[in-house]
Formats: C-alpha cells, structure tokens, sequence
C-alpha cells in the first residue's frame, strides 16, 4: 500500500531492499486494499518484520541482501516494517481520509487480539483486561530513517517518508516501559499469555 512493484526497478542493487513475501503490488492494487480495510473483508494490517542488513549482513554473522548481487533468486526475502507500521498506517489511512481513528485501532489491536485468542485480555481498555496503552500524539511529526530508527539494519523501506502521528508512551500491563525515545522495561518481565485454543476468526 506504500511500496509498489516499481521500487523493485530502483537502480543498481537498490530493488532487492524491496524482495519480500508476499511480494509488493502495484499502485493499482492499492485502493482495493484501502476499500478491504475500511469495509472489513481485510481485518488486520501486520509486517512479517524480516529484515536483512543491506550492506555486509549483522556483524558478519548473519549474511544481508547482498548474498543475491549475482543472481536475483538468492536475495533474502524479507524487510523491515515493525517500528514505523503504525505510524506510517496512521498517516496514510487516518490523516488520508481512508480509515477513522476507531477503525485504525480494531486492525492494529483488537482484530489481532480477537483473532490470536487474546481479546479481551488484550486488544481493548476495558475494566480486567491488561492496560497495555499506547499514547499518540497525532500531531507529531516525524521523518523515518535508517539513521534514526531502532531496528537492528541498515536500512528502511520508507526512508525520508514524513508522517504526521507517532507514538509518545507505551505501558505494559499499567507500567510505563517507553517514554518518548528512552527504553524503561526490564528483560524478562513478560508473562505467559493463555490462549483460547479456538479463538474467533473474524
């Protein structure tokens, strides 16, 4: 909905930051993706969050996107997309027109909860369910890029891109484990989370 075919095309070995499954579309594919979202036939927006680095793999251990310069079936398929989702989804759908701020929270956290068997433990803000929150300023600005974000590559598939919306805290569980850029959880202060076996498929 953001990455199109085209980008594949970039320059050089520039396409293969783009080689993932299920594989980018083109840009007319995207306003029926947009219409599946806002009418329900699609549910969720995820990231399979596969990233290789670009350029010389993680520290030598892990070989990048580089394995593929000779041949383009040997690229690692896969990208980056975790930490920039919400907000670039935000910008795009809620500050596009396309979806309501409502909408925007059943596809990023009640529809993934209901659908893994967590709702509503997770997915909702209601009284005995885990406060796990998210605060968001909508009018905060923020440009993405490799240089500045916090997943461990090189590089980032919407580099440049300027997105009004970003998230300012997160809670786990009612405790406050980010504020703004500084990390304040602990390792290891997860909890094991029982699933109904046959959770509601939407």
């Amino acid at each position: 909905m953001f990455i199109f075919a085209e980008d594949l095309a970039k320059p050089g070995f520039e396409g293969a930051k783009f080689v993932c499954s299920p594989p980018v579309r083109r840009p007319k594919d995207a306003p029926v993706l947009w219409r599946s979202l806002a009418n329900n036939t699609l549910q969720v927006v995820s990231t399979d969050h596969c990233p290789f680095w670009y350029e010389g793999g993680i520290n030598g251990r892990l070989p990048g996107k580089e394995l593929g310069r000779a041949s383009f079936d040997k690229i690692p398929n896969g990208m980056p997309g975790i930490e920039d989702r919400m907000a670039v989804m935000w910008h795009h759908g809620v500050n596009g027109g396309r979806l309501t701020p409502n909408r925007f929270v059943e596809i990023t956290s009640t529809n993934p909860a209901k659908i893994f068997g967590l709702y509503p433990q997770k997915g909702t803000l209601s009284v005995g369910a885990d406060a796990d929150i998210l605060l968001w300023d909508p009018n905060h600005e923020h440009t993405i890029s490799a240089a500045t974000h916090h997943m461990n590559t090189d590089y980032n598939v919407y580099e440049g891109m300027t997105v009004r919306g970003w998230p300012t805290q997160v809670l786990l569980r009612g405790e406050l484990i980010v504020d703004g850029e500084r990390w304040l959880g602990q390792a290891g202060n997860g909890r094991f989370l029982r699933r109904r076996p046959f959770a509601e498929v939407l």
